[in-house]
């Protein structure tokens, strides 16, 4: 982010003042984009109903979004480095890992800020700003994000722009109008009078021109994409992930998102959006049936393979933390510690989970479990 002179502002596209809500919407072009996506939701949601242990299987799945979300915004790391943090987090208590890379850690703080406003929401709170910048707070928490005003909106002109080039694309609302502009969103988001997806999709927008932050709107707005659409019913959990559509489409993600402030082409962003739910939806629903293919499938042999009433609390443990330090699962699984030590060493022979580091001193070997890995990575 640019916030500086010597700019080339000559094509920056404005905030579109005073066009909040939008008034000119095509209904007529939205009914069948809108009837596609909202089955393929169903479909995908319909699953999730039928998985009951969904909390313990489809954690991965938002950590490979928060990789993703994250790379959009120029945060490169893997799933794999993301995990072994979150391992040691656990292990450690303190979220500080000396020998892990800034890049990794914004990530794991991605997926953190998501449970914690999800938490907000199921004690009751509306989504707000205070919501979004508690989410902000802890997605900035530490890191390089700590010296950018985290959970604080800002207070000077921001930019998009081409770094290289020094060319701004578009300049999102001046602050002293913000806290205005949030309050117009989410008096838009509370309100009944549209249809959930469609809502969805302005408000992402929306959020995204104003830019309320110094650092990691892109983030936050991909967040808001799944909170609205879980505490507003399109689905049932909160676990459906688009940023890689997006990332996958991301000239016409960013074209298709200026020109609404350009020429008002809200209609157009709103099918394109629409369009973007409808794939990711038939995307998650896939990655989600292998997840709970391969639980099934395991769940009838981990007995055998165990040969032990634990075996069921092993496989939860294993989905629920897919990369773990030998101590963790010793001590959170709730199995006796020389059962679980006797698994470690059979899920090992067995190619089942994997040894990232063997055990050196005081430290614990840190392993993981590969089926589900392999799945998540695609």
């Amino acid at each position: 982010m640019i916030t500086h002179p010597g700019l080339d502002l000559s094509e920056a596209v404005n905030y579109h003042y005073d066009q909040f809500p939008p008034q000119g919407i095509d209904a007529n072009r939205l009914i069948m984009p809108i009837a596609s996506a909202s089955a393929a939701l169903a479909r995908y949601d319909q699953m999730l109903k039928a998985m009951h242990n969904s909390e313990i299987l489809l954690p991965p799945l938002r950590n490979q979004e928060a990789v993703v979300s994250s790379r959009m915004e120029g945060t490169v790391s893997t799933l794999d480095e993301v995990l072994r943090y979150e391992a040691d987090q656990e292990e450690n208590g303190d979220g500080v890992g000396g020998h892990y890379r800034n890049e990794a850690i914004e990530v794991f703080l991605y997926g953190r800020a998501l449970s914690a406003a999800q938490r907000i929401i199921e004690q009751g709170a509306p989504l707000s700003s205070f919501l979004i910048r508690s989410a902000h707070r802890v997605l900035l928490g530490f890191g390089r994000g700590a010296n950018l005003s985290p959970g604080e909106f800002k207070t000077e002109q921001n930019y998009l722009a081409d770094r290289m080039r020094r060319k701004v694309h578009f300049i999102p609302m001046r602050p002293e109008q913000l806290n205005d502009g949030m309050e117009r969103l989410f008096s838009f988001v509370e309100s009944n009078q549209w249809q959930i997806l469609i809502k969805t999709a302005i408000a992402h927008v929306e959020f995204e021109a104003l830019h309320p932050f110094k650092d990691g709107n892109g983030r936050i707005g991909r967040m808001l994409i799944t909170l609205m659409l879980w505490k507003y019913g399109a689905i049932s959990a909160p676990h459906f992930y688009i940023s890689s559509y997006f990332e996958d489409r991301r000239d016409e993600y960013i074209d298709r998102m200026r020109e609404v402030s350009k020429s008002g082409a809200w209609t157009d962003w709103v099918i394109f959006f629409l369009e973007a739910l409808e794939a990711q939806a038939q995307k998650n629903l896939a990655t989600a049936e292998r997840i709970r293919d391969l639980y099934e499938e395991l769940k009838r042999e981990f007995p055998q393979i165990l040969s032990s009433q634990w075996s069921t609390a092993a496989l939860d443990f294993l989905f629920s933390r897919p990369v773990f330090r030998n101590n963790v699962f010793t001590k959170k699984s709730g199995i006796p510690e020389t059962s679980a030590h006797r698994f470690t060493r059979i899920l090992t022979e067995r190619g089942l989970i994997r040894t990232l580091e063997t055990a050196a001193g005081r430290r614990p070997a840190l392993y993981s479990f590969e089926p589900l890995l392999q799945i998540v990575r695609d």
